[in-house]
């Protein structure tokens, strides 16, 4: 069992990294259907004047099409936020969580 735990720890940070990893982005930065950081902007993808972000035609195409890749859950409530006023965080390797505001970004800092 307690190899099991250290295996599941072991996951947790190799994917999500540790609190203080994490930075927001701007989220022209941000593939928010690969919920990717690439740290350089993406391609701009209005819908019903909103701003989402992707990376190549195919995610431009999701974003302008299913309402669903354009929402996503704050990482501390839960709650169901839209990707194009969220606040982005990313981790050095990429990987992006969304929050509703900047308030809910520290507090999930100072939790983990």
């Amino acid at each position: 069992m307690k190899f099991l735990i250290a295996f599941a720890m072991t996951f947790m940070f190799s994917v999500f990294g540790f609190a203080s990893d994490w930075k927001i982005v701007p989220n022209k930065e941000v593939c928010m259907v690969n919920e990717t950081h690439f740290a350089r902007p993406q391609i701009p993808v209005p819908v019903a004047g909103k701003t989402y972000y992707g990376c190549c035609e195919n995610c431009k195409k999701t974003l302008s099409e299913n309402q669903n890749a354009r929402t996503a859950k704050d990482a501390l409530t839960g709650k169901t936020v839209d990707k194009a006023s969220a606040v982005i965080a990313a981790n050095p390797a990429g990987n992006v969580l969304y929050f509703a505001n900047k308030k809910n970004f520290e507090q999930f800092v100072k939790r983990r």
